[in-house]
């Protein structure tokens, strides 16, 4: 065989691999996303067995714990719909009634319980709309 078309055919097949290589990870990226519902979202969507993500704000009063167990209501940011959560694990400092938070869960039975050590707190600052007129440094 020509050497020339030899590399050519090399070139071929190697960028052939690359961009097969390249679809799978592109799809497996997609794939594997799971986007942060909202409880309005989830209450619609939820099926027993399944995780999902849920965010939104914690409700007020709604915070107590019960031997290991944290109980809180999550509610959409604009109100809304509320769901209870029973959530056991640590617990981020910042957390409180009012802050954003984002908590993998379960539906079991009637109720969402959260997975294990799952819960993050959102940063309030970066969240809140700037002043009229205040510059924003990005």
């Amino acid at each position: 065989m020509n050497p020339a078309r030899k590399r050519m055919l090399r070139l071929v097949v190697a960028l052939s691999a690359a961009v097969v290589l390249a679809s799978a990870l592109i799809y497996t990226s997609f794939s594997a996303a799971s986007p942060a519902l909202t409880p309005t979202q989830l209450v619609r969507q939820a099926q027993g067995g399944r995780s999902y993500q849920v965010t939104g704000m914690v409700v007020q009063g709604s915070v107590h714990r019960s031997g290991g167990v944290l109980d809180f209501s999550v509610e959409d940011r604009a109100g809304g719909t509320t769901i209870p959560l029973a959530y056991t694990g640590t617990v981020p400092d910042p957390f409180r009634e009012g802050r954003e938070v984002i908590v993998t869960v379960q539906k079991q039975g009637g109720q969402y319980v959260g997975e294990r050590n799952s819960l993050i707190t959102k940063c309030p600052s970066k969240y809140k709309t700037a002043p009229a007129g205040e510059k924003q440094n990005y």
